[in-house]
């Protein structure tokens, strides 16, 4: 028998803001098509069918119970760790990387999958294993485990900023988890020493891309190019912007990855700081009501998991548009549901899925 609080906690306000977000990446990226129709025009069609099929996916998720995705969560991650080591064997490689497995005539990014599996498998671990007692740094031995599996895996495509993605929600997950001070602070403190160490195992492109993030002068035609044509093109936006399809940046083409990467660059340039707030408070509506979702469930898998979702897309958007006005380094950080890609767009779908599907049945005590 159908449960009419089903529908009745549906929370229409996250929907609403999601379709909202994506509905204005869309006219983004028909603004960065605008320039040259007949070659671009591809990127917009098929964001249109990303966006389709990731409302297809939102609702195939939220008929099933979270807490049976999350009793499958280690074979979900097991699978998607197993075709990262396809994508390294037999993968696409495009722009230096092998990132993608081609399917017929679509390809795919297995390593957008493996952040939604890997914060499930977060989630199963610390619901199965919650005590009284905190947890001590020896304890979290199989959640370490997988992250750095999954880090090496994604690391060595290699694919800096979605590991680093996962890296951040781990670590931060860990401020919502009950974990002994003086083993947490041991670990800190180790992180901070260690650090600099990592130095070394970064490849040299990626060094430049550090070093160029804190002085983007000392190349500017190569690895600084991306960054201060980013920096000029919202800036130049001011206060309301330079008008739909009319940024000289974008139009152009004097900014590179715009449809990707630097979509926040042109939609600043276009709508100007007035257009940056409105997408910033649509970005806020969506975290907030994802936390809202978190404290209003009744059972610590949903709220564990919202918590999980949020801090994902939180860290995504963060990196994102820091990165366009030079907070961060470029990494290749997609901006969740404005930023054009077919795996990026699922697995965000999918997401804002499970918070849905959380706040349905919020009402439900379950483990």
């Amino acid at each position: 028998m159908f449960d009419r609080r089903l529908l009745i906690n549906f929370d229409w306000g996250l929907l609403a803001a999601l379709l909202m977000v994506t509905a204005l990446g869309l006219l983004n990226l028909y603004s960065i098509c605008s320039s040259s129709w007949e070659v671009s025009s591809v990127y917009f069609y098929r964001q249109l069918y990303w966006v389709a099929l990731g409302l297809v996916v939102i609702f195939c998720v939220i008929p099933v119970n979270y807490t049976a995705i999350i009793r499958y969560a280690y074979y979900l991650h097991a699978t998607s760790l197993l075709i990262l080591v396809v994508v390294i064997l037999i993968g696409k490689t495009a722009l230096g990387s092998q990132r993608w497995l081609s399917l017929g005539p679509i390809s795919i990014q297995p390593s957008e999958l493996a952040k939604i599996t890997f914060i499930l498998a977060l989630c199963k671990f610390y619901i199965e294993n919650s005590s009284a007692k905190p947890f001590r740094l020896i304890d979290l031995w199989l959640p370490f485990f997988f992250l750095l599996l999954t880090f090496f895996l994604i690391y060595i495509q290699p694919d800096l900023g979605t590991g680093g993605i996962i890296v951040l929600v781990f670590f931060s997950l860990l401020f919502f988890v009950r974990v002994d001070k003086k083993s947490f602070f041991v670990f800190v403190l180790s992180s901070v020493v260690f650090l600099p160490l990592l130095w070394a195992f970064l490849k040299d492109y990626q060094k430049k891309r550090v070093l160029t993030f804190l002085n983007p002068e000392l190349d500017p035609l190569r690895s600084g190019y991306q960054i201060i044509q980013s920096k000029i093109a919202i800036g130049s936006g001011s206060f309301w912007g330079k008008g739909f399809t009319l940024g000289t940046q974008s139009q152009l083409r004097f900014l590179p990855e715009q449809h990707t990467d630097f979509a926040f660059s042109v939609w600043g340039e276009e709508w100007g700081f007035i257009g940056c707030v409105v997408l910033l408070l649509l970005f806020f509506l969506v975290l907030y009501r994802g936390l809202g979702i978190a404290f209003s469930s009744k059972n610590a898998s949903g709220a564990l998991l919202s918590i999980c979702v949020v801090l994902l897309l939180f860290w995504q958007i963060i990196i994102n548009i820091g990165m366009t006005i030079g907070l961060f380094p470029v990494v290749g950080v997609p901006l969740p549901f404005f930023s054009y890609g077919g795996s990026s767009m699922l697995t965000s779908m999918f997401a804002v899925g499970l918070l849905l599907n959380i706040s349905m049945r919020k009402f439900k005590y379950q483990r």
